[in-house]
């Protein structure tokens, strides 16, 4: 455009120039319209019928259009695309309130082969007069912030979601959840079968360039339904060729982004024609391949894939899965870790500690053992559950001095030791003044030996529990207390008097008995547990209250949340814990009756017992039941004192109970041909599953256990 201007011209050196006339309001105009066209901003200006007038040079470049072919058109008609009619409705919206507004639309615009989001502020153009005439449309490409925001959404969404538990698989299941469909179309994690055993792999890169490699498929993830492109099923092992992504990645040891080009197809076409017809059927075209590796170790490869997405992966993409993958490495190495040190700390458990006991009415269990992380060889801790009659169980918990083959055997000799004792039905503190004997004894053996005596020594908890009474029975020798977390949220230490420790002979053990609620958790354990290297035994009774104190799911989530507590590292010294819930057994399980003495009490507790089975429906058990109930209601009106009373218990077997006043306690014998009795106990022996006697504080109790099995 011509600009207006006077010239000087034709006058002379001494004469004054011309003053310049102003710009005339055309002049303006046409500037005005050159300025808006040449603007680097991305804008067009539209009417109140929403057509354009007016666009930029960078929107003609954006939109792939001039100007001329885009003037009177509508957004709509300008790009097909959903966003349109609502960046329409917003613009209405302008027309009408004459507010300015903003909004963020994701395009495909012509000529681009990905999407890309705008941030676009709609402003109302207002005429002289103040009414709204147009409205101005600028647009602003966010598409880099935006990819960068949710670059690190990811990574900390991967933070929070890799790594939730010590499972190997699942962790590595865990990483391909987070991958797709935010960064890739299909992802898979495989591991060298080198540290299934849980073994550190060999120094140096697994891979030898040139070489296949063999690696185990522990996790994929893919946005298609079943994952149709998988080739490898989990836990399968396969053998990836050296013209492969993981391959090639592990024996460089650097991770790489490849596009997927007809001559890579055609090699894997050679080694792998499974996966090459995979590669072409979903149109795979980019794929990153990651080294996994944690703590200078290389435990596999991670790949991820796109076939659906158009855009190919690009370096940002390979930094994220770089970033995502190391935080994926440490969880999954520490998986490995934990699987091996668990491995470890079962079979020790399995071969020194008792198996997981049966389900009783009497307690539910959850219990742990940790060798020491320091000392050679495994310890003397140990635990038990001891099933006895009546329903009822008892719970044990000891500690033998020392560590090695001696403390081992010393406490394998004690757990047998209490086991027998138990099966006779001694109460605590006479249990415990037998076992005092035993460990006086091993002292001895061990100073025979050459064996220094002060390496043979113990303390123990033994604590009965019957379901019925609910009324539970402790006694320990120089044993930590135990701890009862009652069904309402408080913690206390019971006061049990603590008795020598087992070994120092000649002082006497002391019961304490109380009644417990029903849902109540117990918790035994040995000093390894509160007495550790970073917080003394105090610190750690008040650290071990306050997490008993917390809710938790269930008992052997109580029992990770102690350890976790109590316990973060390795132990100094070896561990036990037991943690029982108690149950208990109401009318529906148990039925008593007083039993007077005189003869036709017999025939009335064989029929009430009866009635009392047809109302369980047990009618099947009826005819042993009898016999069963006939011979020791007989035995206890004949051989006891009062008062006499009949007990039938329901558990996973029937429980016939007759108690009296008498302390004499049967014995079973063979009866000659010529006796006219002495068969009853023979009898009851070989018709039900066990029985035995136990003393009471007021006499004793003789019991029948039937099997119901069959019924």
């Amino acid at each position: 455009m011509p600009w207006p201007e006077d010239s000087a011209a034709g006058k002379g050196p001494d004469a004054s120039p011309a003053r310049p006339s102003p710009p005339s309001e055309d002049d303006d105009e046409a500037l005005v319209g050159w300025a808006f066209a040449q603007s680097p901003a991305t804008a067009a200006l539209y009417d109140t019928r929403l057509r354009l007038r007016l666009a930029t040079v960078r929107m003609e470049q954006v939109i792939g259009r001039p100007e001329k072919a885009m003037r009177g058109l509508r957004v709509s008609e300008i790009l097909v695309d959903p966003q349109s009619e609502l960046t329409e409705q917003h613009m209405r919206r302008v027309l009408a309130s004459g507010e300015e507004e903003q909004l963020q639309v994701t395009l495909r615009l012509p000529g681009h082969d990905r999407e890309s989001v705008w941030t676009i502020s709609l402003v109302p153009v207002r005429g002289r007069g103040g009414a709204v005439r147009g409205v101005l449309l600028s647009a602003q490409d966010v598409t880099a912030e935006h990819l960068a925001r949710e670059r690190l959404v990811l990574v900390n969404e991967a933070s929070l979601r890799i790594g939730t538990t010590l499972d190997l698989a699942r962790s590595a299941q865990e990483l391909t959840d987070v991958a797709v469909p935010q960064l890739a179309d299909f992802a898979t994690v495989d591991l060298l079968p080198s540290i299934e055993g849980g073994e550190d792999p060999r120094a140096g890169p697994p891979g030898v360039p040139g070489k296949p490699v063999k690696l185990r498929r522990v996790a994929s993830r893919s946005v298609l339904e079943g994952s149709p492109e998988a080739v490898v099923a989990h836990g399968a092992l396969a053998t990836y060729p050296e013209a492969s992504p993981a391959a090639e990645c592990l024996a460089t040891g650097r991770p790489l982004l490849r596009k997927v080009t007809p001559d890579a197809l055609t090699a894997w076409e050679r080694d792998a024609p499974e996966r090459a017809a995979r590669v072409r059927k979903y149109g795979f075209h980019s794929v990153l391949a990651i080294p996994m590796r944690a703590r200078g170790i290389t435990l596999g490869v991670v790949t991820f894939s796109r076939h659906r997405r158009p855009e190919p992966f690009e370096r940002d993409d390979l930094l994220l899965a770089e970033e995502i993958t190391a935080r994926a490495a440490v969880c999954i190495d520490n998986a490995r870790r934990y699987s091996r040190e668990r491995r470890t700390s079962l079979a020790l458990q399995s071969s020194l500690l008792p198996g997981r006991p049966a389900r009783q009415a009497a307690v539910e269990i959850a219990s742990r053992y940790l060798p020491a992380s320091a000392r050679p060889g495994v310890g003397g801790d140990w635990f038990d559950v001891i099933p006895l009659s009546g329903a009822r169980v008892a719970l044990v918990v000891g500690d033998v001095v020392g560590h090695g083959i001696q403390a081992s055997a010393a406490m394998g000799r004690l757990r047998t030791a209490v086991r027998t004792l138990a099966d006779v039905d001694l109460r605590p503190d006479e249990l415990l003044t037998h076992l005092d004997d035993l460990v006086i004894h091993l002292s001895a053996e061990a100073d025979s030996a050459q064996v220094p005596s002060g390496d043979i020594g113990a303390t123990c908890l033994y604590a009965v529990y019957d379901p019925v009474s609910r009324r539970c029975t402790l006694a320990r020798a120089g044993h930590p207390v135990p701890a009862l977390a009652t069904p309402g949220g408080a913690v206390e230490f019971l006061d049990v008097p603590a008795g020598p420790p087992l070994g120092v002979g000649g002082l006497p053990f002391e019961t304490a008995e109380l009644e417990l609620a029903e849902g109540s958790v117990l918790t035994l354990y040995t000093n390894g547990l509160v007495d550790s290297r970073e917080q003394g035994a105090d610190e750690g009774l008040q650290t071990l209250r306050e997490v008993l104190a917390r809710p938790a799911t269930s008992l052997e989530s109580s029992c990770d949340a102690v350890l976790a507590a109590l316990l973060p590292d390795r132990p100094a010294d070896d561990v036990a814990l037991l943690m029982a819930r108690t149950r208990a057994l109401d009318t529906a399980h148990v039925a008593t009756w007083d039993v007077p003495a005189e003869a036709s009490a017999v025939a009335r507790a064989r029929k009430e017992a009866c009635l009392q089975l047809d109302a369980w429906g047990l009618d099947e058990a009826a005819f042993v039941t009898e016999l069963v109930v006939s011979e020791l209601v007989t035995n206890a009106l004949r051989y006891g004192d009062a008062p006499i009373r009949l007990r039938l218990i329901r558990d996973k077997n029937l429980i016939i109970e007759v108690s009296d006043g008498s302390s004499t306690a049967p014995h079973l014998r063979r009866a000659r041909s010529s006796d006219e009795g002495g068969r009853g106990l023979l009898l009851v022996a070989q018709l039900t599953q066990g029985w035995g006697t136990r003393q009471t504080y007021t006499g004793k109790t003789i019991w029948a256990e039937q099997s119901l099995t069959a019924v």
